[in-house]
């Protein structure tokens, strides 16, 4: 069943979520829940992306709320903790709001930070993990390949995982996995794959061991696996800061991946001080089940965002709907083009 778009805004709820820290510049998380024959779906592309690149984020939430998903291969997913760029002395804090979990991805290269700032941060998360801990770092392409190689060096003490999206083109990235091939840190894709015109690119070009996917971003679930498919290379499933209708989304690209073997980038609900459901998806043992939730209408009512804020959020999804109509993506019932 493919929705009108009357469907589609029916049901349309928008909230705003304030956030335990600042993170990627805001202080709040705002987001759009639909409701499909499935369940429930979010459409929560970031205030400053485009029609064209959040239209792909409407077909993830459509696919969700419309279609049933692959089957599940496990009911549980292991989550990271996510370390904000927050100064060192914060970073118990923060990881007291992951129970259970052995890896933490850590934030580096924030705009005007220093490389010290990172290796505080880094350091910080290690002495709290212990040397059993796992810690992979995210610099959202922030560094040249001279910056990467040289954070590389002041990072290498602290036993990395990998190294997330150092640079932010392929060519960078190629360039830096050639530099780092005898050290043994592994180089990890996410916007070169979710913001790329061709997503596989960066496996052709050897510019990766592993691939980051999501589920908005990349256009649901069953186009996320169509991509870890063709680029051959583990993966890690991550999210945008979700409230955990979105989050449960990407469990369930997780849970359908047929190997799992990287701790998942799906416990940021710890990110948020409210939330959209009862039970929020905060990792619990280090792990977050698989299944649709059902957002709570207090909740929904609670944290709603404010009329002109509403207002924006559907014209967006209008502009948006616009677009998989001119791309024949979803199809589009002729009515509404």
């Amino acid at each position: 069943m493919t929705p009108q778009l009357s469907d589609i805004l029916a049901s349309l709820r928008v909230v705003s979520l304030p956030l335990v820290t600042r993170f990627r510049g805001v202080d709040h998380r705002e987001a759009a829940l639909i409701e499909g024959p499935e369940g429930w779906a979010e459409f929560s592309p970031f205030l400053e992306y485009g029609d064209e690149e959040a239209a792909t984020w409407l077909s993830a939430a459509v696919d969700f709320a419309w279609q049933p998903q692959p089957e599940a291969r496990r009911t549980a997913i292991p989550v990271n903790a996510t370390m904000p760029a927050v100064a060192a002395d914060r970073v118990p804090d923060v990881l007291a709001r992951y129970d259970g979990c052995r890896t933490v991805k850590v934030k580096v290269a924030e705009p005007g930070q220093s490389l010290d700032e990172d290796v505080a941060r880094v350091r910080a998360v290690r002495a709290a993990m212990g040397p059993e801990g796992r810690i992979r770092v995210d610099a959202n392409g922030g560094w040249n390949v001279d910056e990467a190689e040289h954070a590389a060096h002041a990072l290498s003490e602290f036993d990395l995982e990998y190294l997330e999206q150092p640079c932010a083109t392929v060519d960078e990235l190629a360039e830096l996995r050639e530099r780092l091939h005898r050290w043994d840190l592994p180089i990890a894709a996410d916007e070169s794959v979710r913001k790329a015109q061709d997503p596989i690119a960066v496996a052709r070009a050897g510019a990766a061991d592993l691939i980051v996917v999501k589920a908005q971003p990349l256009g649901g679930v069953r186009r996320a696996l169509e991509i870890v498919a063709e680029a051959g290379l583990p993966a890690v499933v991550s999210s945008a800061l979700d409230t955990s209708i979105g989050l449960s989304q990407g469990a369930a690209l997780a849970a359908a991946l047929p190997e799992l073997d990287f701790d998942c980038g799906l416990g940021t609900a710890s990110l948020l001080a409210a939330d959209v459901v009862r039970d929020p998806l905060l990792p619990r043992g280090g792990v977050i089940p698989v299944g649709r939730l059902t957002p709570d209408p207090a909740l929904l009512d609670q944290h709603a965002a404010s009329p002109e804020r509403r207002q924006w959020w559907l014209e967006r999804i209008e502009r948006c709907y616009a677009v998989l109509a001119g791309r024949g993506e979803p199809e589009v019932p002729a009515s509404t083009r």
